[in-house]
């Protein structure tokens, strides 16, 4: 595997390139490229490279700040900030994290910085293609392949602008005719944040769905179906629900992956997270990965998560963050029928090893669980892929701070290691398993979310059974050739009308864990306050610097434009970007 490198120091595109995947994008180095050599059918699908390898979060090196705040997998802003995880480590490592787990983040916080000018970057490429690519001839290339740039190109922009929207909500939409002003006149970039761009952010999505290919033939590119899938999503984030239901159907019945498969789960709940079975039938759109490719350090293999494995002995000999919460394993409790403890799930905690050393004797929770906790979460005494039982303390760098549980759904397999896993760089936790933007799974829950809406208990209870269905009859954990643990799970054969919505929200944080997804779903559901609130109550008498911690109701929802780019904004003095309410 070798890596690209493009470097196109023209106006145009105004960034150092970089493309990171192991798919498509798996091509000769072509070496650096001039203007003239760049305005070609060539140069253009090498820009529109670039803006792929933005969706990884690492645009420019370490010039946005370290690649662990704009990581793509979003594990800050989505697991931290919405209690699947704790930051992790010990108090003083990166503690600038802290106060946004504990929604009291500041403009002035660099990790607010990092993430803009990481997404804003991928729409400067995106913007950058679809500017060079309105200069290209007929005879530079055709019109069926122009189409298709473009459309990849604003599928891409539309994610970056989502991930911003998302993010801060009020944020400026830059297309490409701002950027080709830009050029000239730098002032054109300061753009107010004072209309919506959900508007905007369709009309992209759209285009991409009406004109991309159902097939691309080349896997890590968005076909149409992806396209279809992520307009779905737009509008669940906006409540338009009636908009995205027929859309979901449709992806549902008749939706392929950009090589051909038709859409499905796979199998066993954890080949979405092993770097030897990715880009499934599962996989509708996920951000390629990729080592040992030629590259320094890895760079290619998601290095936004560097910091998220077991702190010392074990995968990725780093850094003991983004720690799975024990609210989140006490939602993997079930019942004696084996369905989920709706209501009751964290009265009691799953028993684990907080302050019990390595070396002293252990006997994990004997209750029964979803088997989908052990695929999620490293737990003491449990095996953690091949790498042996989960050994407790000797992997955790401050249980009493963070607790004792490590993640695992980014981790690679002990048999991988050095293959695919880096073997190169200060930490070896690189590797080329992808991050999923959007698994099958998702688009199945989505559904679901829809039917529950209207009350819809059969279409619910089908949809919701494919998902527990899966886990129940999939690959489970073992501990030799017995199960590691007394896992029990069972799909509905009803539910109640009142508990529609909850058991659909319920199955959806089961499923997807530890995904970057938690804190964004309970805003757009409208509960972080009442779900946040209630978990720092009980999280603040296990994690004490959680204690007191409080979520503001019309403000937390949205993180605070950074100050930087408050100031850079100014025109004669007068800043263009308006702070969040609240901040």
């Amino acid at each position: 595997m070798k890596k690209i490198i493009y470097r196109a120091m023209i106006a145009l595109a105004g960034v150092v390139l970089f493309n990171c995947s192991d798919t498509f994008l798996d091509r000769p180095p072509q070496g650096a490229l001039d203007e003239t050599s760049l305005k070609s059918e060539k140069g253009v699908n090498a820009l529109l490279v670039s803006a792929y390898s933005a969706l990884d979060g690492w645009t420019d090196s370490w010039g946005a700040g370290a690649p662990w705040p704009q990581a793509g997998s979003n594990w800050i802003f989505g697991d931290v900030t919405g209690g699947d995880a704790y930051k992790g480590s010990d108090p003083g490592d990166q503690a600038e994290i802290v106060p946004i787990e504990k929604h009291q983040g500041l403009p002035t916080n660099g990790y607010f910085n990092s993430k803009w000018l990481t997404v804003y970057n991928g729409v400067a490429r995106t913007n950058a293609t679809l500017n060079l690519l309105s200069t290209l001839t007929d005879a530079q290339i055709s019109a069926a392949n122009k189409g298709k740039i473009e459309a990849e190109a604003r599928f891409l922009r539309a994610h970056f602008h989502f991930e911003a929207k998302k993010m801060w909500n009020m944020v400026p939409y830059i297309d490409d005719a701002i950027a080709k002003a830009g050029g000239s006149n730098p002032a054109a970039f300061k753009v107010e944040n004072n209309v919506d761009i959900w508007p905007k952010i369709e009309e992209d999505m759209k285009f991409a769905a009406d004109n991309l290919p159902a097939t691309m033939g080349e896997v890590g590119r968005a076909n149409k179906w992806a396209a279809k899938a992520y307009l779905a999503k737009i509008y669940m984030f906006q409540s338009k629900l009636a908009l995205a239901k027929p859309i979901l159907d449709d992806v549902i019945a008749n939706g392929v992956t950009a090589d051909g498969k038709k859409y499905g789960l796979h199998d066993n709940f954890h080949d979405n997270f092993n770097a030897e079975t990715k880009n499934g039938k599962e996989s509708v759109f996920a951000m390629q990965a990729s080592v040992n490719d030629g590259d320094a350090d890895g760079q290619n293999g998601n290095w936004g998560d560097i910091l998220n494995f077991p702190y010392t002995g074990g995968p990725g000999q780093c850094c003991g963050f983004d720690q799975p919460s024990q609210n989140l394993v006490n939602a993997y409790k079930t019942t004696a029928t084996g369905l989920p403890l709706l209501d009751t799930f964290n009265d009691a905690d799953v028993i684990n090893d907080q302050g019990i050393a390595s070396t002293a004797a252990f006997t994990p929770y004997a209750g029964t669980l979803d088997p989908r906790l052990d695929w999620t979460i490293g737990r003491r005494g449990i095996p953690y892929l091949d790498w042996g039982k989960h050994p407790g303390a000797a992997w955790i760098r401050d249980q009493a701070y963070a607790g004792p549980y490590s993640p695992i759904k980014r981790v690679f397999y002990k048999s991988q290691s050095k293959s695919l896993s880096t073997s190169t760089g200060w930490a070896q936790g690189p590797n080329a398993n992808n991050y999923t933007l959007i698994r099958f799974a998702e688009v199945l829950l989505w559904r679901a979310e829809i039917a529950a809406s209207e009350g819809d208990e059969s279409t619910t209870r089908n949809l919701v059974n494919q998902i527990r269905n899966r886990a129940k009859t999939g690959k489970k954990v073992k501990d030799g050739t017995a199960n590691a643990a007394n896992y029990s799970v069972e799909p509905y054969t009803t539910i109640a009308a009142a508990d529609l919505v909850k058991v659909v929200r319920f199955e959806r944080r089961l499923e997807l864990a530890m995904e970057g997804h938690r804190f964004f779903d309970l805003v757009r559901w409208g509960v972080a306050d009442q779900v946040m609130n209630a978990y720092f109550a009980t999280e603040g008498n296990k994690r004490g610097y959680l204690k007191g911690s409080t979520f503001v109701k019309g403000k937390n929802e949205y993180f605070p434009i950074p100050q930087d780019q408050i100031i850079q904004s100014s025109i004669s003095n007068a800043p263009t970007l308006k702070q969040n309410p609240g901040y």
